[in-house]
């Protein structure tokens, strides 16, 4: 019950921080109306074949994530509170609680994507099931990712550039696989034929964010 307490207690107080400032949240949804629309206009969107257009969404939200989620373990170094996080809490309880926030924040601005994404494009769903799925395991992929990174370079100085350097060979895979997932619940339906790739998608959220818990002891000691 402590446990779980401490997880909360960090998850609450992220969430009030960012509810007072608001500066993810208004900064992401800028980036991404403004990408939508540059999209849908200067690319002609409507006009792409069934890939790219599956892969353009991603391709937002992987660039609006960059700009944001390394912010969870950032604002503590900023603010001077680290130290006390370290005093109050369990490595474990840090990590999990910075994890449920980012991938609430990550999952509310990715809903909010795809809808706009799926209006503006009169794109219909072939697999409503099937994106549910993506949504969900493709966030806990880009959370786990994200939260693991922001922690490494919280503590050092040009923290925005390393962190975008470290992620994007680590998060391509995951880009790679949700392109694919993407156009069968959107275009094509669930198939046989994309089952491994669903697995794959699993595989690769369940090991991003246990290596993560596993290897935050020895961040949270440095």
């Amino acid at each position: 019950m402590d446990y779980l307490q401490g997880i909360t207690a960090v998850l609450a107080k992220d969430l009030q921080t960012e509810l007072r400032s608001r500066y993810a949240i208004n900064t992401v949804l800028a980036f991404v109306g403004a990408s939508l629309l540059l999209i849908l206009f200067a690319l002609n969107a409507h006009q792409l074949s069934p890939t790219p257009k599956s892969a353009l969404v991603w391709i937002i939200i992987l660039f609006a994530a960059l700009s944001s989620l390394s912010r969870s373990f950032v604002m503590e170094t900023d603010r001077k509170t680290f130290n006390l996080l370290r005093l109050h809490s369990k490595a474990s309880e840090v990590f999990i609680g910075k994890l449920c926030y980012n991938y609430l924040f990550t999952l509310s601005v990715n809903i909010a994507t795809f809808l706009l994404y799926l209006f503006l494009l009169g794109m219909p769903i072939a697999d409503g099931w099937a994106l549910f799925l993506v949504l969900m395991l493709g966030t806990a992929g880009l959370s786990g990712i994200a939260t693991m990174l922001a922690a490494i370079v919280s503590q050092a100085d040009r923290k925005g550039a390393i962190f975008s350097v470290l992620s994007i060979p680590l998060l391509f895979p995951l880009i790679l696989i949700l392109v694919r997932t993407t156009k069968a619940a959107l275009i094509e339906g669930f198939t046989e034929n994309y089952l491994n790739d669903f697995w794959a998608l699993f595989g690769y959220a369940g090991v991003t964010i246990t290596a993560g818990i596993l290897l935050f002891d020895f961040i949270w000691d440095e």
